[in-house]
């Protein structure tokens, strides 16, 4: 069996988490070789969901545990402990249309160019965890600076209307091999965001 792609596993274009490419980019199960993929709806402004896909000849192998009542139905369904949530579901396929109508080529362009505004104009007291340009990568940033713990950075700019994290975002073990016992500050891009908000989290950031 081939290597199981999850939500850290390499995604078609070279990003590494679907949890994180979902909300920004395409993801190809396809052209990755995909044996599982993991993510979530709430990743990309749907209900907080599970959803998963999987080969079937590899589903069709693996024993759904249920209670003994439930029927053993197809591969499409047989891992629903029971009653589908139906209004979850609805969420989550307005969710898809909405990215659907506006297009995914869109979205990539819109998010690369305001991601590449953000890294062009981080200040220099901030340090960026991770690949210094767009390519490779969806407009996520992890930050910190010498002289403000991420979580006060954090605080700071919920004052100030700007919507951040902060902490290890259950990558324990990434934040441990950084040396960043207390994680890293979070801000992330996407789809509605504009120009002028890109302008305005600089700004706060060189405030800080």
């Amino acid at each position: 069996m081939r290597a199981t792609t999850t939500a850290s596993a390499k995604i078609a274009d070279g990003s590494r988490t679907a949890v994180s490419s979902g909300p920004n980019q395409r993801i190809d199960v396809a052209a990755a070789g995909a044996d599982v993929l993991v993510c979530s709806p709430y990743k990309f402004y749907g209900p907080h969901l599970g959803l998963a896909f999987g080969r079937a000849e590899l589903l069709e192998r693996l024993r759904s545990y249920k209670v003994r009542p439930a029927d053993e139905h197809p591969v499409g369904s047989r891992f629903e402990s029971g009653t589908l949530a139906h209004e979850l579901l609805a969420g989550f396929v307005a969710a898809v249309d909405h990215l659907g109508m506006l297009g995914w080529d869109a979205i990539s362009a819109h998010e690369r160019a305001l991601g590449q505004r953000f890294l062009d104009g981080l200040p220099e007291r901030w340090r960026l965890h991770g690949p210094p340009t767009m390519d490779g990568r969806v407009p996520t940033f992890a930050l910190t600076t010498a002289d403000l713990p991420p979580a006060e950075a954090a605080a700071r700019l919920g004052e100030r209307g700007i919507a951040a994290w902060h902490g290890n975002y259950y990558a324990l073990e990434v934040m441990n091999a950084l040396h960043l016992p207390d994680g890293a500050l979070r801000v992330g891009i996407v789809h509605y965001n504009t120009a002028d908000e890109v302008d305005r989290l600089l700004a706060e950031l060189a405030q800080l």
